[in-house]
C-alpha cells in the first residue's frame, strides 16, 4: 500500500484538496463578507475610512486571511493537478496554470489594502493630503482591488471549467459533479465579463451575484465533500 505524498496514492491528495477548499471557504468568508464588505461603504469614503481606522486590527486580520487563502490556492492547484492528470495531463496542467495565474493576480491586488492602511494611519501621508484627496485615493485603491480581483476571477472561472470537464470525463467521479463544477466556472465568467462590459451592472448586481454565488457554492462545496468522502474511489496512477 502506498501512503503519504506518493503520486500513486490519490486519497492523500483528495483530502488535501477537500480540506483545502473547505478551509479556504471559511477563511475567505470571514475576510470578505464579515470584514471587507461590512467596512467598505460604496460612495461613502468617510464612513469607510472610519470603519477601517476604528477596527484596524480586524482589517489587518482580513488581509492576513486573504494571504492564507493564497497559500491554500497554490496547494489546492498542485494537489488537483496530481489528482486529475490521470484523466488528461495537458488539461490538468492548464487548469493548474489558470488557478495559479488567478492566485498571482489576487496577491497583487491585496497590496491595495495595505496601501489603504498606510494612507489612513501614517502621519507622513495624512499631513500631505487634504481630506478630499485622501478620500478619493482610498476609494481608488479599493476600486483597484475590486477591479483586479474581477479580472482574476476570469482565470478562476476557466480553472473550474477545466476541472469540471476532467471530473465529467474521469469515469470514476460522478458526471453530475463535473457539471456542477463547470456551472460554477461559467457563473464566475458571466459575472466577471458583465462587470467589464455593462456600465449599468449595479442595476442587475443581485441577479449576477446569484448566478455566481449559488452555482459556485454548490459546485465547489460538492467537489470538496466528494473528495473527502469518496476520494478513495480515485484509481492509482498507472505508469
Amino acid at each position: 500500500m502506498t501512503t503519504g505524498m506518493n503520486e500513486k496514492n490519490p486519497l492523500f491528495f483528495a483530502r488535501v484538496v477537500g480540506f483545502g477548499l473547505l478551509l479556504m471557504a471559511l477563511v475567505a468568508l470571514f475576510a470578505n463578507l464579515f470584514v471587507i464588505e461590512s467596512f467598505i461603504i460604496p460612495g461613502d469614503a468617510a464612513s469607510t475610512i472610519n470603519n477601517i481606522t476604528d477596527n484596524e486590527v480586524l482589517f489587518r486580520l482580513a488581509i492576513v486571511s486573504f494571504v492564507i487563502v493564497l497559500v491554500l490556492d497554490v496547494i489546492v492547484a498542485w494537489a488537483l493537478y496530481i489528482l486529475m492528470k490521470r484523466v488528461n495531463n495537458n488539461v490538468a496542467l492548464l487548469a493548474a496554470l489558470f488557478r495559479l495565474i488567478y492566485t498571482a493576480i489576487f496577491a497583487a491586488v491585496i497590496f491595495n489594502f495595505l496601501s489603504v492602511l498606510q494612507l489612513v494611519s501614517e502621519e507622513r501621508y495624512l499631513a500631505l493630503m487634504e481630506t478630499n484627496q485622501l478620500h478619493a485615493q482610498v476609494m481608488l485603491l479599493i476600486d483597484a482591488f475590486n477591479n483586479g480581483w474581477n479580472i482574476g476571477l476570469v482565470f478562476f472561472g476557466m480553472h473550474l471549467l477545466l476541472i469540471g470537464y476532467l471530473v465529467f470525463k474521469s469515469g470514476f467521479m460522478p458526471k453530475l459533479l463535473g457539471i456542477l463544477v463547470m456551472l460554477a466556472g461559467l457563473g464566475y465568467l458571466i459575472d466577471s465579463f458583465a462587470k467589464i462590459e455593462m456600465s449599468n451592472y449595479s442595476d442587475f448586481e443581485t441577479i449576477f451575484v446569484l448566478i455566481v454565488a449559488i452555482p459556485g457554492a454548490i459546485g465547489e462545496l460538492a467537489l470538496a465533500i466528494w473528495l473527502l468522502v469518496k476520494g478513495k474511489k480515485i484509481p492509482e496512477m498507472k505508469y
